[in-house]
């Protein structure tokens, strides 16, 4: 018995205040990134099985969707950064049964902001679609695979929730099972439902939505069975911490919004040149994810490495957990790139892609991906805004992002260069950004630095 206890003890123990942070760093980006570009590689699937039947209305569709689909999933990704910022610094600080209680009411919070987006979304599917420049079969098309998709956010909310809490608590193998399995799901569904069966664009719409269902059981399981971390909701605890969560998950939310937006303005530019611009935009859309899937998980998993040293009152760790995460995404950005720029013929032709649609996919993956690296520094701060207290910083930054560095480029680029001006645009708009992102972080951890310096020794002696 005594060392069941020892052994449970030390499995609840904050797993990043100590120990070398590169270490951390790369085991929970290592894994991340294996779960997030497995559910990434399963929505290039869809569109990869959707290519073979030589039908740009039918990818162009699923480009329209998915601008609608991506802000909507950016709102579950805002109130899950919202549980890893409560989550994580309780269970850093060794309180326990405090994350036990915010990790359930994340949850509830989560499960019910999803839902009245799904309802208000589900009766704008039509008007939405129309705005961003769909019409006739396509914007047919599209509804149709919205309709399926839509119902299943709450769904989508709550999974990401549960994954966001199982980093909070430093299990990343767990978490990227989370999408992994969903993506693999997907990843086989589109095989007989759109390529056996011929279902087209309603079979890539029911595997996403059966993959769901699949992340939300995963997650569940490792929070409640696993780490026991899940307490019972009760409204009056929800009603005292739903202040500060949407405190974190507001700002977090429209975060994660301005991008979805700034997307569907590039979508909406795009159009007016043609089917053949949306599909490829539609293809990029997803390729970016896959080729820089490391980033997207890095900026993941340095947020709880952050929150539990921010808990634990260690400036220098957060302060070099920051400039190592900075590093490290600047080497996966230049590898992503070698590798896009080398493959870029190949990846043209294994979506069947002739014309302007190979010269679009040609041209972003030869001369236009090395820019993300400042998208890269804009995401690894926004997980240091939103763990450390400062959402708003995130929001400022990404909406100017999303406005002033895209509209204007992409409309000069546009009138000059056509859709390939809007690509470029859309990817230069973000210099100035990501390099204000950095300088603000590192302000930020000094100015906390110098406000828990007295206490730290304190903590770390009642943790020992």
């Amino acid at each position: 018995m005594a060392n069941v206890e020892t052994a449970r003890r030390n499995a609840e123990r904050p797993k990043f205040v100590t120990g070398s942070l590169l270490r951390h760093i790369l085991t929970m980006t290592a894994a991340g990134a294996l779960g997030l570009m497995a559910i990434f590689v399963g929505d290039l699937a869809n569109i990869y099985f959707l290519s073979r039947l030589n039908d740009e209305a039918v990818v162009a569709a699923v480009g329209y969707a998915s601008s609608i689909l991506f802000f909507a999933t950016s709102v579950g990704i805002g109130l899950s950064i919202a549980a890893t910022a409560l989550v994580s610094p309780a269970l850093g600080a060794g309180r326990r049964i405090r994350a036990r209680r915010l990790a359930a009411n994340a949850h509830a919070l989560a499960f019910v902001a999803s839902t009245l987006i799904a309802v208000v979304l589900w009766l704008a599917i039509v008007p939405l679609l129309e705005l961003l420049g769909a019409s006739g079969r396509t914007l047919d098309l599209a509804a149709i695979y919205l309709e399926i998709l839509v119902p299943t956010l709450p769904v989508l909310a709550l999974a990401i929730t549960s994954s966001a809490v199982l980093r909070s608590a430093g299990d990343a193998r767990r978490a990227m099972f989370v999408t992994l399995f969903g993506a693999v799901v997907n990843t086989i569904l589109d095989l007989i439902l759109i390529v056996h069966f011929g279902f087209g664009i309603e079979g890539a719409a029911v595997s996403s939505f059966i993959a769901r269902l699949t992340m939300l059981a995963i997650g569940f399981y490792g929070v409640v069975k696993v780490h026991d971390l899940l307490g019972r909701p009760k409204i009056a605890t929800l009603a005292q911490d739903a202040p500060a969560f949407l405190r974190i998950a507001a700002p977090a939310v429209l975060t994660n919004i301005a991008p979805a937006i700034g997307n569907g303005y590039v979508t909406h530019a795009i159009a007016a040149y043609s089917d053949a611009a949306v599909a490829a935009w539609a293809i990029l859309a997803r390729l970016t994810p896959v080729a820089f899937g490391t980033i997207y998980a890095l900026s993941g998993a340095v947020g709880p490495i952050l929150g539990q040293n921010y808990g634990a009152r260690s400036q220098e760790r957060m302060r070099d957990a920051f400039t190592l995460a900075l590093l490290t995404m600047a080497a996966f950005t230049a590898i992503a790139w070698f590798f896009l720029a080398v493959l870029a013929q190949g990846i043209a032709t294994l979506f069947h892609a002739e014309g302007e649609l190979r010269d679009l996919i040609v041209f972003f993956c030869r001369w236009l991906s090395p820019w993300f690296v400042f998208m890269g520094a804009l995401f690894v701060a926004n997980a240091a805004f939103n763990t450390l207290g400062r959402a708003h910083y995130s929001t400022l930054l990404n909406w100017g992002r999303a406005t002033l560095g895209t509209v204007p480029f992409v409309l000069i680029g546009g009138k000059y260069f056509q859709a390939e001006g809007v690509l470029a645009g859309n990817m230069i708009g973000g210099v100035a950004f990501g390099i204000i992102a950095i300088f603000s972080a590192y302000r930020l951890i000094a100015t906390l630095g110098d406000t828990f310096k007295p206490q730290a020794k304190v903590i770390k002696s009642e943790m020992t």
